[in-house]
């Protein structure tokens, strides 16, 4: 496993070595300013709620409770409203962290695959907001769209790694 040193200061301990210690977690300035830090917690909202929202919509599909479909829809929402400050930070973090390069590789196939994992997760959204408001089931398509939605979520979170370097080599 690789060692992000961008969380890591070096401290002295004679001429000849070095070594990193880790910065105090509970210091405001160091959480909110690390370059790409808001990023790396931000997404965890739209993916749990997603995919949470999708369980909970087969649920509903199944059961015909109420109950789950309302939790499907309100977890929908908030991850639905979560997304422009994940793309955001994802955007400076590609800026801050890796200098604005060219995007290629795993780089462009994650932006785009989260762009396509946005639209996905808000088209979902408008399907059960239009149902609701006509007091309809939302139609039964939806559910393949989740489960498409779930998958291309996974990737892109797991492309995400390999740029972050929790999933690279070592």
């Amino acid at each position: 496993m690789s060692l992000n040193t961008e969380y890591f200061r070096p401290a002295t301990i004679t001429r000849e070595r070095t070594i990193l210690t880790m910065p105090n977690p509970f210091d405001l300035k160091t959480v909110l300013l690390a370059r790409h830090a808001q990023h790396v917690v931000l997404i965890h909202f739209p993916i749990a709620l997603f995919i949470s929202a999708v369980g909970f919509d087969f649920l509903a599909h199944w059961t015909k409770k109420r109950g789950f479909a309302d939790t499907a829809y309100y977890n929908l929402l908030l991850a639905a409203i979560s997304t422009p400050a994940v793309i955001a930070t994802g955007l400076l973090a590609w800026q801050f962290q890796l200098e604005g390069q060219k995007l290629k590789g795993i780089l462009l196939l994650h932006l785009i695959l989260a762009c396509v994992s946005t639209v996905i997760i808000w088209l979902i959204w408008w399907i059960h907001f239009r149902a609701r408001r006509r007091e309809e089931t939302p139609p039964g398509y939806r559910l393949a769209i989740g489960l498409l939605g779930v998958g291309i979520i996974a990737l892109t979170g797991h492309l995400g790694g390999f740029l972050s370097g929790v999933n690279g080599p070592g």
